[in-house]
Protein backbone atom coordinates (compact mmCIF):
# COMPACT_ATOMS: atom_id res chain seq x y z
CA UNK A 1 0.00 0.00 0.00
CA UNK A 2 1.08 3.45 -0.70
CA UNK A 3 1.46 6.06 2.07
CA UNK A 4 -1.09 8.65 3.03
CA UNK A 5 1.85 10.92 4.64
CA UNK A 6 5.04 12.10 3.99
CA UNK A 7 7.50 9.65 5.60
CA UNK A 8 9.18 10.64 8.79
CA UNK A 9 12.85 10.25 6.97
CA UNK A 10 11.00 12.03 3.66
CA UNK A 11 10.31 14.78 5.86
CA UNK A 12 13.75 15.04 7.42
CA UNK A 13 15.49 15.08 3.94
CA UNK A 14 13.10 17.94 2.81
CA UNK A 15 13.65 20.00 5.86
CA UNK A 16 17.01 19.00 5.85
CA UNK A 17 18.62 22.68 5.18
CA UNK A 18 17.39 23.27 8.95
CA UNK A 19 20.30 21.21 9.84
CA UNK A 20 23.67 23.38 10.73
CA UNK A 21 26.38 21.02 9.87
CA UNK A 22 24.15 19.33 6.83
CA UNK A 23 27.35 19.32 4.50
CA UNK A 24 29.31 17.55 6.87
CA UNK A 25 26.56 15.38 7.49
CA UNK A 26 26.53 14.69 3.61
CA UNK A 27 30.42 14.41 3.53
CA UNK A 28 30.46 11.94 6.08
CA UNK A 29 28.51 9.70 4.33
CA UNK A 30 29.30 10.20 1.33
CA UNK A 31 32.81 8.95 2.15
CA UNK A 32 30.40 5.48 3.59
CA UNK A 33 29.04 5.29 0.94
CA UNK A 34 31.64 5.65 -1.50
CA UNK A 35 33.94 2.70 0.02
CA UNK A 36 37.48 1.51 -1.60
CA UNK A 37 38.43 1.08 -5.21
CA UNK A 38 36.00 1.08 -8.08
CA UNK A 39 32.26 1.66 -7.47
CA UNK A 40 30.21 -0.81 -8.48
CA UNK A 41 26.99 1.77 -8.49
CA UNK A 42 26.94 5.15 -10.33
CA UNK A 43 24.01 7.72 -9.27
CA UNK A 44 23.76 10.08 -11.81
CA UNK A 45 21.97 13.29 -11.59
CA UNK A 46 21.32 16.22 -14.08
CA UNK A 47 21.26 19.10 -12.16
CA UNK A 48 19.87 23.16 -13.56
CA UNK A 49 20.19 25.79 -10.88
CA UNK A 50 19.10 23.53 -8.65
CA UNK A 51 20.75 25.30 -5.18
CA UNK A 52 17.86 24.77 -3.43
CA UNK A 53 17.15 21.35 -3.68
CA UNK A 54 20.10 19.29 -4.37
CA UNK A 55 21.61 19.41 -0.73
CA UNK A 56 18.29 17.64 0.55
CA UNK A 57 18.81 14.99 -2.39
CA UNK A 58 22.16 13.90 -1.56
CA UNK A 59 21.55 14.15 1.77
CA UNK A 60 18.52 11.06 1.08
CA UNK A 61 21.10 9.69 -1.20
CA UNK A 62 24.26 9.36 0.74
CA UNK A 63 22.35 8.02 3.73
CA UNK A 64 21.55 4.74 1.43
CA UNK A 65 22.50 1.52 3.08
CA UNK A 66 24.60 -0.83 0.80
CA UNK A 67 27.25 -2.77 0.84
CA UNK A 68 28.20 -1.63 -2.32
CA UNK A 69 30.58 0.85 -3.09
CA UNK A 70 28.42 3.99 -4.69
CA UNK A 71 29.61 6.86 -6.75
CA UNK A 72 27.29 10.11 -6.76
CA UNK A 73 27.93 12.03 -10.09
CA UNK A 74 26.32 15.52 -10.40
CA UNK A 75 25.88 17.09 -13.79
CA UNK A 76 26.50 20.67 -14.08
CA UNK A 77 23.87 21.76 -16.96
CA UNK A 78 24.70 25.48 -17.50
CA UNK A 79 23.51 26.30 -13.43
CA UNK A 80 23.51 30.03 -13.23
CA UNK A 81 23.36 29.68 -9.21
CA UNK A 82 25.59 27.95 -6.98
CA UNK A 83 24.44 24.08 -7.66
CA UNK A 84 28.05 23.99 -8.37
CA UNK A 85 29.83 25.00 -5.84
CA UNK A 86 27.33 23.02 -3.13
CA UNK A 87 27.84 20.18 -4.73
CA UNK A 88 31.50 20.09 -4.41
CA UNK A 89 31.47 21.28 -1.08
CA UNK A 90 30.05 17.73 -0.12
CA UNK A 91 32.78 15.54 -1.81
CA UNK A 92 30.57 14.71 -4.50
CA UNK A 93 31.60 15.16 -7.76
CA UNK A 94 30.66 17.57 -10.51
CA UNK A 95 30.98 17.76 -14.40
CA UNK A 96 29.85 20.41 -16.29
CA UNK A 97 27.97 20.06 -19.54
CA UNK A 98 27.23 22.97 -21.34
CA UNK A 99 25.33 21.48 -24.60
CA UNK A 100 21.66 22.34 -22.34
CA UNK A 101 18.98 19.95 -22.39
CA UNK A 102 18.15 16.91 -20.61
CA UNK A 103 19.45 14.55 -22.84
CA UNK A 104 22.96 15.91 -23.11
CA UNK A 105 23.11 16.17 -19.46
CA UNK A 106 22.45 12.38 -19.10
CA UNK A 107 24.73 11.43 -21.64
CA UNK A 108 27.50 13.34 -19.54
CA UNK A 109 26.75 11.66 -16.41
CA UNK A 110 26.69 8.42 -18.65
CA UNK A 111 30.14 9.58 -19.91
CA UNK A 112 31.48 10.61 -16.74
CA UNK A 113 30.60 7.20 -14.40
CA UNK A 114 32.52 4.63 -13.64
CA UNK A 115 30.30 1.84 -11.67
CA UNK A 116 28.90 -1.10 -13.45
CA UNK A 117 25.17 0.12 -13.00
CA UNK A 118 23.72 3.44 -13.85
CA UNK A 119 20.76 4.43 -11.46
CA UNK A 120 18.85 7.59 -12.93
CA UNK A 121 18.04 10.21 -10.10
CA UNK A 122 16.48 13.93 -10.17
CA UNK A 123 17.62 17.08 -7.83
CA UNK A 124 14.24 17.54 -6.26
CA UNK A 125 13.87 14.24 -5.18
CA UNK A 126 14.08 12.20 -1.98
CA UNK A 127 15.64 8.57 -1.64
CA UNK A 128 14.85 6.28 0.71
CA UNK A 129 17.52 4.76 2.64
CA UNK A 130 17.02 1.47 0.66
CA UNK A 131 16.88 2.91 -2.68
CA UNK A 132 20.12 2.07 -3.87
CA UNK A 133 20.15 -2.11 -2.46
CA UNK A 134 16.35 -2.30 -3.75
CA UNK A 135 16.62 -0.82 -7.23
CA UNK A 136 19.85 -2.90 -8.49
CA UNK A 137 18.67 -6.23 -6.50
CA UNK A 138 16.82 -7.65 -10.21
CA UNK A 139 20.18 -7.29 -11.54
CA UNK A 140 22.04 -9.42 -9.52
CA UNK A 141 18.88 -12.08 -8.96
CA UNK A 142 17.85 -11.95 -12.62
CA UNK A 143 19.97 -12.44 -15.65
CA UNK A 144 17.62 -10.98 -18.33
CA UNK A 145 17.23 -7.62 -16.53
CA UNK A 146 17.93 -4.30 -19.11
CA UNK A 147 16.41 -2.18 -16.87
CA UNK A 148 14.93 -1.33 -13.64
CA UNK A 149 12.34 1.52 -12.63
CA UNK A 150 10.47 2.19 -9.45
CA UNK A 151 7.39 4.32 -8.06
CA UNK A 152 6.99 7.36 -6.89
CA UNK A 153 5.03 9.54 -3.97
CA UNK A 154 4.40 13.20 -4.44
CA UNK A 155 5.74 15.88 -1.11
CA UNK A 156 3.40 18.66 -1.87
CA UNK A 157 4.72 21.96 -2.30
CA UNK A 158 1.23 24.02 -3.64
CA UNK A 159 -2.05 23.85 -2.54
CA UNK A 160 -2.84 20.30 -3.49
CA UNK A 161 -3.11 18.20 -0.14
CA UNK A 162 -1.35 14.79 0.48
CA UNK A 163 -4.44 12.76 0.74
CA UNK A 164 -5.27 13.81 -2.79
CA UNK A 165 -2.11 12.83 -4.17
CA UNK A 166 -2.40 9.90 -2.58
CA UNK A 167 -5.77 9.12 -4.31
CA UNK A 168 -3.90 10.50 -7.76
CA UNK A 169 -1.05 8.15 -7.17
CA UNK A 170 -3.33 5.01 -7.39
CA UNK A 171 -4.98 6.47 -10.98
CA UNK A 172 -1.21 6.89 -12.08
CA UNK A 173 -0.41 2.87 -10.81
CA UNK A 174 -3.30 2.00 -12.73
CA UNK A 175 -2.67 3.82 -16.21
CA UNK A 176 0.78 2.27 -15.86
CA UNK A 177 -0.59 -0.97 -15.66
CA UNK A 178 -2.43 -0.33 -19.15
CA UNK A 179 0.43 1.14 -20.88
CA UNK A 180 1.80 -2.33 -20.17
CA UNK A 181 -0.84 -3.60 -22.65
CA UNK A 182 -2.11 -0.92 -24.75
CA UNK A 183 1.05 1.30 -25.13
CA UNK A 184 4.35 0.54 -24.40
CA UNK A 185 5.92 -0.69 -20.64
CA UNK A 186 8.76 1.68 -21.83
CA UNK A 187 6.47 4.93 -21.34
CA UNK A 188 6.57 3.61 -17.29
CA UNK A 189 9.96 4.58 -16.98
CA UNK A 190 11.50 7.52 -15.22
CA UNK A 191 14.54 9.36 -15.52
CA UNK A 192 14.57 10.03 -11.88
CA UNK A 193 14.22 6.35 -10.60
CA UNK A 194 15.38 4.00 -13.02
CA UNK A 195 18.43 2.30 -13.86
CA UNK A 196 20.79 -0.05 -16.47
CA UNK A 197 24.05 -1.80 -16.87
CA UNK A 198 26.24 1.13 -17.77
CA UNK A 199 27.84 -0.89 -20.87
CA UNK A 200 24.59 -2.01 -22.20
CA UNK A 201 23.60 2.18 -22.30
CA UNK A 202 26.89 3.15 -24.01
CA UNK A 203 26.47 0.40 -26.62
CA UNK A 204 23.38 2.03 -27.82
CA UNK A 205 24.24 5.54 -27.67
CA UNK A 206 22.88 6.27 -24.60
CA UNK A 207 19.78 8.79 -24.36
CA UNK A 208 19.89 9.60 -27.47
CA UNK A 209 16.13 9.56 -28.99
CA UNK A 210 14.54 10.89 -32.08
CA UNK A 211 12.32 13.94 -32.15
CA UNK A 212 9.06 13.48 -30.39
CA UNK A 213 10.30 10.79 -27.79
CA UNK A 214 11.71 11.52 -24.29
CA UNK A 215 15.41 10.43 -22.98
CA UNK A 216 14.64 8.06 -20.65
CA UNK A 217 11.54 5.86 -21.90
CA UNK A 218 13.32 5.64 -25.38
CA UNK A 219 16.28 4.34 -23.73
CA UNK A 220 14.56 1.50 -22.38
CA UNK A 221 12.97 0.42 -25.25
CA UNK A 222 16.32 0.38 -27.16
CA UNK A 223 17.58 -1.48 -24.37
CA UNK A 224 14.67 -3.89 -24.30
CA UNK A 225 14.61 -4.12 -28.09
CA UNK A 226 17.94 -4.88 -28.65
CA UNK A 227 17.93 -7.83 -26.98
CA UNK A 228 19.42 -6.87 -23.78
CA UNK A 229 16.57 -7.61 -21.20
CA UNK A 230 13.24 -7.40 -19.80
CA UNK A 231 12.36 -4.31 -17.74
CA UNK A 232 11.50 -4.91 -14.72
CA UNK A 233 9.38 -2.94 -11.99
CA UNK A 234 10.43 -2.29 -8.34
CA UNK A 235 7.27 -2.34 -6.16
CA UNK A 236 8.97 -3.03 -3.04
CA UNK A 237 7.92 0.13 -0.82
CA UNK A 238 11.68 0.66 0.15
CA UNK A 239 12.49 2.18 -3.22
CA UNK A 240 9.29 4.46 -3.42
CA UNK A 241 10.98 7.34 -4.18
CA UNK A 242 9.58 11.16 -2.96
CA UNK A 243 9.43 14.18 -5.50
CA UNK A 244 8.26 17.45 -5.66
CA UNK A 245 4.83 18.43 -7.43
CA UNK A 246 6.59 21.44 -8.94
CA UNK A 247 6.33 20.37 -12.92
CA UNK A 248 2.33 19.59 -12.09
CA UNK A 249 2.42 23.26 -10.59
CA UNK A 250 4.63 24.56 -13.31
CA UNK A 251 2.27 22.50 -15.66
CA UNK A 252 -0.93 24.61 -14.50
CA UNK A 253 -2.09 22.20 -11.35
CA UNK A 254 -3.32 19.55 -10.48
CA UNK A 255 -6.68 19.40 -11.91
CA UNK A 256 -5.43 19.71 -15.39
CA UNK A 257 -2.59 17.31 -14.77
CA UNK A 258 -5.42 14.67 -14.03
CA UNK A 259 -7.69 15.63 -16.74
CA UNK A 260 -4.58 15.20 -19.15
CA UNK A 261 -3.98 11.89 -17.67
CA UNK A 262 -7.46 10.85 -18.02
CA UNK A 263 -7.60 12.09 -21.86
CA UNK A 264 -4.77 9.47 -22.34
CA UNK A 265 -6.23 6.65 -20.53
CA UNK A 266 -9.65 7.11 -22.17
CA UNK A 267 -8.51 8.42 -25.80
CA UNK A 268 -4.76 7.07 -26.80
CA UNK A 269 -4.26 3.27 -27.82
CA UNK A 270 -1.52 1.40 -29.24
CA UNK A 271 2.06 2.12 -29.12
CA UNK A 272 2.74 5.95 -29.46
CA UNK A 273 6.64 6.89 -29.95
CA UNK A 274 5.98 10.18 -28.70
CA UNK A 275 5.03 9.07 -25.24
CA UNK A 276 8.37 7.67 -24.86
Amino acid sequence: MRPIAVTAYAKECWNALEKPNLVTLIYEAYIKLRKQGEPDISIVIPAYNEEKNILQTLFSLCNNVTDKAVEIVVVNNNSKDKTEELVLTTGVRCVLETRQGITSARNAGLAAANGKYILNADADSIYPKDWVNEMCKPFYTHKDVAVVYGRFSFVPIGKTNRLTYFVYEYVTDFNRFLNKYIKDEAVNVYGFNSGFKREDGVAVEGFNHPPGTNEDGWLALKLRDKGYGKLYAVTNIKALVWTSDRRIQMDGGFVKATITRIKRILFKQGVERNDL
